[in-house]
């Protein structure tokens, strides 16, 4: 039986799978409010939201650096933290990844609705099955799959781009920094969940050959992209129909859209969205699955989880879990759509945890620190990981005062997994009592 999981994923794959899954849903969604609370100050303010990735970019691509890992952030926090922090984290993940498949494909149906009428939990089995099959058969497909569709919707940005350019309005740099800082701090938690996820490229380090130098470069390349297809797009949507149109827009990337290129932007931006909400649970599946994976192999959750498959050299039964996991969603209430929310919690706790991970190294583990490819000062490293764990806590809290529901449920999914959890230690200890 193949023992070590395949090196199958290159530099462009892990820009793509990190970019691919920030820019997914969040771009059709988050223009409208964005502009209602922060006006022309979105422009500014996309660049600010950028600057918490970017301290959590730092402390992945360190950590990435020294101890390269599938399912890294679990495995840092596992043998640089505690295993209890480590579970209870990936524990909340598990529900969260879960329900973001569902939310992703049901959005996905509601774009392609707008084209043809379709049955919406049939054409997201559909879609399940169609990335449960790309993964299982090996991770260079799944990563070779993400950077097609990057690319894809990369090139339909860009017409989207290039046919407003005509109307583009340099003075609304102008207009958004003379407005003060209210609307930039408005629109500020709003764009930044436009970049949560960017440092999936650190999840698949022993995919990737020579990750140490790799993975970190992937990362930064990743946010760079990231952050140059949201400006463009922010931009040319504020130049095309204004802060008040994409304000009142139940659809306002495909309004803007509609000013430049008339009927031919309903297909395109469909289009789109097709590529850009499959390519982000392409991504979310293929880690989601890694974390099923890295606990099964730590012993935290059953053993078969940890099997990798001797022709694929993947994680096969992780996969299938993950794929179970995923359908039994549909038959979940649509109303669980408030979860949305939830989804920012455990990230933002997955952050927490990784920059702890990365203090304790820096502090405690002189021999991993010496290992990093990157030469951060063992100081460096622990103020930016103590700068990091600050802001996880600060943007895991912004939600309460939205919705709590998400919070209580989160903590009840928590209180059984901890229960899990000590019943299967007890269950290891209990023989040689």
């Amino acid at each position: 039986m193949t023992e070590q999981l395949r090196h199958g994923v290159r530099l462009i794959d892990l820009v793509m799978l990190g970019a691919g899954t920030a820019i997914g849903a969040a771009i059709f969604s988050v223009l409208g409010p964005a502009a209602q609370v922060g006006g022309n100050g979105i422009l500014i303010a996309v660049g600010i939201a950028a600057l918490p990735m970017v301290l959590f970019g730092l402390v992945y691509a360190f950590m990435a650096s020294a101890v390269p890992k599938t399912a890294a952030s679990y495995e840092w926090q596992r043998e640089f933290t505690h295993p209890l922090i480590a579970f209870g984290i990936v524990w909340l993940r598990v529900l969260s990844n879960a329900v973001v498949m569902i939310i992703l494909a049901q959005v996905l149906v509601n774009y392609l609705g707008m084209v043809i009428p379709l049955p919406a939990k049939p054409v997201m089995l559909a879609f399940f099955v169609a990335v449960f099959a790309i993964n299982y058969v090996g991770v260079a497909v799944a990563a070779r799959v993400q950077t097609v569709l990057m690319l894809g919707l990369l090139a339909v940005f860009a017409v989207f781009v290039a046919a407003g350019a005509p109307s583009l309005k340099p003075q609304l740099f102008v207009e958004a920094a003379g407005g003060g800082w209210l609307p930039i701090l408005a629109a500020l938690p709003l764009m930044i969940q436009l970049f949560l996820g960017i440092e999936t490229a650190t999840e698949v380090g022993e995919e990737v050959a020579n990750p140490k130098t790799t993975v970190p470069l992937g990362l930064a390349l990743g946010l760079l992209l990231t952050v140059v297809v949201y400006l463009a797009i922010s931009f040319t949507a504020l130049s095309l129909v204004g802060a008040e149109a994409l304000a009142s827009s139940q659809a306002p990337l495909l309004d803007a859209a509609k000013a430049a290129m008339g009927p031919a932007a309903t297909p395109m931006i469909v289009i789109a969205a097709v590529l850009a909400l499959t390519k982000s649970m392409n991504a979310i599946f293929l880690v989601f699955s890694r974390f099923l994976f890295a606990m099964g192999r730590s012993g935290e959750l059953p053993s078969a989880l940890g099997k990798i498959h001797p022709k694929y050299g993947t994680p096969h039964v992780a996969i299938v879990v993950a794929f179970a996991a995923s359908v039994a969603g549909l038959l979940l209430p649509s109303s669980l759509l408030f979860l949305l929310i939830a989804v920012n919690i455990p990230t933002m706790m997955k952050y927490l945890g990784s920059c702890l991970a990365a203090f304790n190294v820096a502090k405690d583990r002189p021999d991993v620190h010496a290992q990093a490819r990157l030469r951060f000062g063992r100081g460096t490293v622990m103020t930016l990981s103590a700068l990091g764990m600050v802001a996880a806590l600060v943007i895991a809290a912004l939600g309460f005062s939205s919705d709590w529901r998400p919070y209580v449920l989160l903590s009840v999914w928590l209180a059984i997994g901890l229960a899990y959890y000590a019943w299967r230690r007890r269950g290891r200890v209990s023989p040689n009592a």
